[in-house]
This record gives C-alpha cells, sequence and structure tokens, in this order.
C-alpha cells in the first residue's frame, strides 16, 4: 500500500490523519450559566451519556473527532481553559463536560458564533482528512448545531445527526430540530446505538 494510501499516524497523536467520516462534538464543553441553561441541562445530561458511549465507539471504528467549541466571547481562551474553568468551580455544566472531556488525540476548534464553520479552520481541518461525512452532536440541537448542519449541506457533506446524541431546552424545540434537518438537510437522523460505526468509516 501507497504511504498517500495508508492512514498517516503521528507518533505522538494517534487520532487518524485521514478520514471520510468525522463526529464534530458541538459546544459540549459548556458551563450551561446562561438563561435558559438549567432547562437545557434537563436534556443535556443524559444526552451525554449516551454522546459519551458513541464518541468511544466512533473511536474504536478509526473515526476522530473534532470538537467544536464556543469560546463564549473569551478571545484568550484555549481548550486547557475551557475545560478547567467548567471542572473547577461549581457550574451547572460540570456533569456534561466530566464525561465528554477531549482526549490527547482529539481536534478542538474554537468558534465565535454559532455554525462550527463561521470564521474557523473546520473548512481546512475537513479537507486535511479528507472528510466527505460528518457526524454532528451536542448542544443546542435547534441551534448551533442545526446552523452548523446547515453549514455542512452547503458543503456538500452528508450529513449525520444521531437522534440521541443532541440535545435543545425543549423536547419540542429539539424534535423540530430533527425534522427540519432530515427533511430539508437530508440527514440521517438514525439513533446512535443503531448506527454502524464500521459502515460509516468506509469510503461513501
Amino acid at each position: 500500500m501507497s504511504e498517500t494510501n495508508e492512514i498517516k499516524q503521528d507518533p505522538l497523536n494517534h487520532a487518524p490523519d485521514q478520514a471520510e467520516t468525522v463526529l464534530v462534538l458541538i459546544d459540549v464543553i459548556n458551563d450551561l450559566e446562561f438563561p435558559g441553561g438549567e432547562n437545557l441541562l434537563v436534556h443535556a445530561l443524559p444526552m451525554a451519556e449516551r454522546l459519551a458511549a458513541f464518541k468511544r465507539r466512533a473511536k474504536e471504528a478509526g473515526i476522530p473527532v473534532i470538537y467544536a467549541n464556543d469560546n463564549f466571547g473569551r478571545w484568550r481562551s484555549d481548550v486547557r481553559k475551557l475545560v478547567r474553568d467548567s471542572l473547577d468551580h461549581d457550574r451547572r455544566g460540570r456533569p456534561m463536560v466530566e464525561l465528554l472531556q477531549p482526549d490527547e488525540d482529539d481536534y478542538f476548534i474554537l468558534k465565535p458564533r454559532h455554525s462550527a464553520f463561521y470564521q474557523t479552520n473546520l473548512d481546512i481541518l475537513l479537507k486535511y482528512l479528507g472528510a466527505q461525512a460528518l457526524i454532528l452532536a451536542g448542544v443546542a440541537g435547534d441551534i448551533c448545531v442545526l446552523f452548523t448542519a446547515n453549514d455542512a449541506y452547503m458543503r456538500e457533506f452528508r450529513v449525520i445527526v444521531p437522534a440521541d446524541c443532541i440535545a435543545s431546552e425543549s423536547a419540542a424545540d429539539n424534535q423540530q430540530a430533527l425534522a427540519l434537518m432530515e427533511r430539508v438537510l437530508k440527514a440521517d437522523i438514525t439513533p446512535s446505538t443503531e448506527l454502524d460505526l464500521t459502515k460509516q468509516a468506509e469510503i461513501w
């Protein structure tokens, strides 16, 4: 097998450098200290438990993980500071962050607004990986996940949004967002427990 066809590995970072499918976790490093955050936590915490299990399965299948996270207006933030701020204080979102902390081999980008594509290097990273399909998960389903899914669809990525791995402030809003993504963006909303990740990792 030629070097160009092999999945290259950095000896200090075992995430695949080439991947047809990528898992993007949106705003899961989040203290939820905002109006409505208490409502979001009700749905986000059980979602985070499912997503943590799904993330493990994805990585076992060779699917790399990208965290796309709001900087919450803190322009000097980085991944370590965001995680630390959420864990070292008694923040509302701490239980979710404890479940979904990034691993050393995960990718991480900071986003200034709703979509993970807006004014970020996500496009460049996905091109580097050779991604064709994006699995989107996280919060809030009816805002940042929806906006990211829309931008992914506009860029002709195949969009997968496991219905049990996104959360919004209300179940009704979440279901409405899922229905919209399925109908308009042609998203696959199969629950995470029913997704064949071995198949997802293959070339489309």
